[in-house]
């Protein structure tokens, strides 16, 4: 089962902490590498922990020092990380660098980006392939900045042969935006109801961690140049989603569903919540590496929903959480919800 040695970029973030374990069980010695040079309670002994900073070109190119077969980059973004790391192109076999799904656009040009401008939300195809349309690569935004990434890395393919995973949702412990927190906060607050636009029926693809991990490994083993975009099994509404985390912390909640956007900030925009369905076809990496999903949503939440529950009982969700407050502020704004909720049903009498 033996592989070579394999080297991890961003190591104790949450993809970093699932990646290393899948590499190391499948036998890839492994370096995990992390400015804190910290370590996951899960991993094996034998990884080793280095400390580097990704944006240091010198340091990262000292820690990876002789080289390695191959180099996942879970913190990648824009030209300036491509160009970094076909730098190191002489002494690495090959790489998988973690992308996003924002890089679509549908046929008018929308994306994620424009999703708030008077033209809404994107269209896009369902399933979204691998052959859509991305947005132009530039330094501008997220998903322009991957849009770079992947450009760049593709065009050297003969140098350094990468894998680029397309990730949506991506869940599962040690997130810095769990998007669970907005179901699970709920439930143990105590709250009765779920207000959700577009009556619930959203649909934003999920990927948990360890499926994403999972496309990582059969990656390392097959080198390519290629995108691949990655998936649970199922695309679940958000109707889905709440009901499955009511069943792992034994509630249940009243949906009230609302025709449309959300009637006020604050009231009834989910994390998930879109008005057109984003689901990607992930038959490309069955087909290429024969990935096979090694968890579904419903199965994977009771680990998350037992770390948000510790993480609520030490501190504040925004102190806990605060790149999920920073996109999400209003997340639970009750006076607003149960404001509008108590308008609602005045007018239904």
């Amino acid at each position: 089962m033996a592989n070579g040695t394999a080297f991890v970029l961003g190591a104790t973030g949450q993809i970093g902490r699932a990646a290393v374990r899948a590499l190391a069980a499948d036998g890839w010695r492994v370096r995990a590498a992390s400015r804190s040079a910290g370590r996951d309670a899960g991993w094996p002994e034998d990884v080793r922990a280095v400390a580097v900073d990704r944006e240091d070109g010198a340091a990262l190119a000292a820690a990876v020092g002789d080289g390695c077969d191959v180099l996942l980059d879970c913190v990648a973004y824009g030209r300036e990380h491509a160009r970094q790391l076909l730098g190191l192109a002489d002494r690495v076999g090959s790489a998988v660098v973690i992308s996003s799904g924002a890089v679509y656009e549908d046929e008018r040009g929308r994306s994620f980006d424009t999703q708030g401008e008077p033209d809404g939300f994107p269209a896009y195809p369902v399933p979204i392939t691998e052959s859509c349309r991305t947005v132009a690569p530039s330094d501008q935004t997220y998903g322009t900045r991957k849009a770079a990434l992947e450009q760049e890395l593709l065009a050297a393919g003969d140098r350094l042969p990468t894998t680029l995973l397309r990730a949506g949702t991506v869940h599962g412990p040690h997130s810095p935006l769990p998007r669970e927190l907005y179901f699970v906060k709920r439930a143990l607050d105590g709250r009765p109801v779920r207000v959700l636009a577009w009556r619930g029926e959203s649909r934003f693809h999920t990927v948990h961690v360890d499926n994403l991990a999972e496309l990582v490994r059969l990656a390392a083993a097959r080198p390519g140049s290629r995108v691949l975009n990655t998936g649970d099994p199922e695309a679940l509404s958000v109707a889905e989603i709440s009901a499955a985390l009511d069943a792992v912390m034994g509630v249940r909640s009243e949906l009230v569903p609302v025709d449309g956007a959300p009637p006020r900030p604050g009231v009834g925009e989910t994390p998930w919540s879109v008005e057109r369905p984003v689901v990607f076809d992930t038959s490309a990496a069955e087909r290429e590496l024969g990935y096979r999903a090694v968890t579904g949503y419903a199965e994977s939440l009771p680990p998350t929903v037992e770390w948000l529950t510790r993480e609520l009982a030490a501190r504040d969700w925004r102190t806990a959480f605060p790149v999920l407050a920073g996109v999400y502020p209003g997340l639970f704004d009750y006076a607003a919800e149960d404001a509008w909720l108590n308008a609602t049903r005045a007018k239904a009498t």
